[in-house]
């Protein structure tokens, strides 16, 4: 009875979407397809920075600058960009000739400039005024850069709150650029005693077998040439203590890496109950325009249950990150991570070891002494 009433494609899918939920199973939709779509549309743009009112001179002061890895100058973002360097404080006053005064925020003066150069009018700290040309980014880039940004602060707390002893790595996603990611972060810090593998706010994919696989793997022996440092034999694998972050916006394979990480004995699980998904779905049912109604078909479980699915992961220490506090900038649910693995560190240090001395010669002889001669 509901279909002479559909007047578009939108409708079709949320009509779809109402049946396909009669599932109760997470991971099922629908939508795509054959949708019209306009190309008037103008989106804002931004230039990886926070900026409020300044009074005097009617302008917007830049209150925060986005900050980024040094070594992955792709999240460097646009007032960061060497030739244009506009600092915290500094004040922008005219967007290409407009005066910021009668604009209600600096959006509004950056409406369809994604990708363009503009020019703005810059007072810098020191009250000095310049002109400046930028390229500001789209919403989804600046999303980016601020998702990167909370990245390399956690990084960079963990390592504070350890004195460089905790390494700290995470996954937006579980696809083949979190894969990139992963092999980039988590063999860099090889040489910590103890390691946070971040899932939080994870939406899945499908490498949580190959992220166990790197983590699953431990030295037994050690390679250490003449005059280099050493190195681990089995190749790339970190032989410290280990910790997974979850919390409620970890999804599908970031659910299953963290429950796998915990049934292979890897290590605990810090956090918050997560989204709850774990029947799995294919998009192999498109239909005649494109579009799809999924509905989840495989199911996993171990021990005898079916698991995670309308659930979710749960924990082995629970701990929320309260929203206000969150928002100001702690982070409870790192910090604890960071508690847990400086007290395994403390009861069982995990530093690389000295390699032992060199074999002693035979006398006269110019040679070692046999290995089985040292330790009969």
């Amino acid at each position: 009875p509901l279909l002479p009433r559909i007047g578009s494609r939108e409708e079709l899918a949320d009509l779809q979407g109402m049946l396909v939920s009669e599932l109760s199973l997470l991971h099922s939709n629908a939508g795509g397809g054959d949708n019209r779509s306009g190309d008037n549309a103008a989106s804002p743009a931004f230039l990886g920075g926070n900026f409020e009112r300044d009074a005097a001179s009617g302008g917007f002061r830049l209150i925060h600058r986005l900050a980024f890895d040094p070594d992955l100058l792709e999240f460097r973002g646009p007032l960061a960009h060497p030739d244009a360097d506009i600092k915290e404080g500094s004040i922008i006053l005219a967007v290409n000739g407009r005066s910021t005064r009668d604009a209600r925020n600096i959006g509004q003066l950056l409406m369809d400039q994604a990708g363009k150069q503009v020019r703005l009018r810059v007072q810098d700290p020191d009250g000095d005024e310049r002109n400046v040309i930028v390229t500001p980014v789209t919403g989804g880039a600046e999303y980016n850069l601020r998702y990167h940004e909370w990245e390399y602060t956690r990084r960079m707390k963990a390592d504070e709150l350890s004195d460089g002893e905790v390494g700290y790595v995470h996954l937006r996603a579980m696809g083949r650029g979190d894969a990139g990611q992963f092999t980039r972060e988590f063999y860099s810090q090889l040489d910590k005693q103890g390691m946070i593998i971040d899932v939080r706010h994870n939406r899945g994919g499908n490498i949580d077998s190959w992220i166990l696989t790197q983590l699953l793997r431990r030295p037994w022996a050690w390679f250490k040439p003449r005059s280099d440092y050493l190195y681990p034999n089995m190749q790339y694998s970190f032989g410290g203590h280990l910790v997974i972050l979850v919390d409620e916006r970890s999804a599908s394979d970031g659910e299953a890496v963290a429950d796998g990480f915990r049934r292979l004995g890897l290590g605990a699980a810090i956090g918050v109950r997560t989204w709850g998904g774990e029947v799995w779905l294919s998009s192999s049912n498109r239909q005649v325009d494109g579009g799809v109604t999924r509905a989840s078909e495989t199911g996993v479980f171990a021990d005898g249950e079916w698991l995670i699915e309308g659930w979710g992961f749960v924990p082995d220490i629970e701990v929320d990150n309260p929203p206000h506090a969150t928002y100001n900038g702690n982070d409870a649910q790192l910090e604890a991570a960071v508690a847990h693995l400086l007290g395994l560190i403390a009861d069982d240090p995990r530093r690389w070891p000295e390699p032992p001395p060199y074999p002693a010669l035979i006398p006269g002889s110019g040679f070692p002494t046999p290995w089985h001669e040292q330790h009969r």
